[in-house]
């Protein structure tokens, strides 16, 4: 059998919290956190940006390959990983949902797969880091020694994303995005490429009633126990 590395991944369905949580779980074990989902964000805004459908998989092809993408931890532990494309930072344009469901659609194009997953595992090739995404204990770091899948009704998602963007002085309509929140998740688990599930060997963990802070707790139980 492989040997395990010392990975945490943190998988689940877009507005459950796997930034927020994997942001305090890394602070709480010293480990490097690993936002994929931000990634995947970059290069749709960079499409968008472009006028490059998700459709247009040749002009998506050829972004993926010659964009410069980069990424540094926030000055604040509670704030979002920078991201950087080509050296202009675009992090404060990623959170959107309509940006998303971009992500969603442009992940399914081979190369964009293919040039962040080596990008990822190049990342966490030392250990100690704890990812996050949609399909970090399935395919980008199948050895993971700790593996996590976290759900929440998609109500309870929804109005948790709505919060954090009214945090964030953005203006928004809860029952808009719990359609798109309903929409990407019929999305990531029915495309064929590396779709949304939980790894076999992951802990499901349902937070619809549990804080953040209950959440890491439960992890750290089975990390540490």
């Amino acid at each position: 059998m492989p040997e395990k590395i010392d990975i945490i991944t943190i998988d689940g369905p877009s507005g459950v919290g796997k930034s927020t949580i994997a942001r305090m779980l890394a602070g709480k074990l010293g480990y490097t956190y690993l936002d994929t989902g931000a990634m995947y964000r970059a290069i749709a805004y960079a499409a968008r940006q472009q006028g490059i459908p998700a459709t247009d998989e040749e002009a998506v092809e050829k972004l993926v390959n010659t964009i410069e993408l980069t990424m540094e931890p926030a000055p604040d532990p509670a704030d979002d990983v920078r991201v950087f494309i080509d050296g202009s930072e675009v992090t404060p344009f990623l959170r959107t949902p309509e940006t998303g469901m971009l992500a969603s659609a442009i992940s399914v194009v081979p190369a964009v797969r293919q040039r962040l997953t080596k990008l990822q595992q190049e990342i966490g090739a030392g250990g100690k880091i704890v990812a996050e995404g949609r399909d970090t204990g399935t395919v980008v770091f199948p050895r993971a020694r700790w593996k996590f899948y976290l759900d929440a009704d998609a109500r309870e998602r929804a109005r948790r994303r709505a919060r954090q963007l009214q945090e964030q002085g953005v203006e928004v309509n809860e029952s808009e995005i719990l359609t798109q929140i309903r929409e990407r998740d019929q999305q990531d688990r029915q495309r064929t490429i590396a779709p949304l599930r939980a790894a076999d060997d992951a802990i499901d963990i349902d937070s619809t009633h549990m804080s953040a802070e209950q959440v890491v707790a439960r992890m750290l139980s089975h990390i540490r126990g």
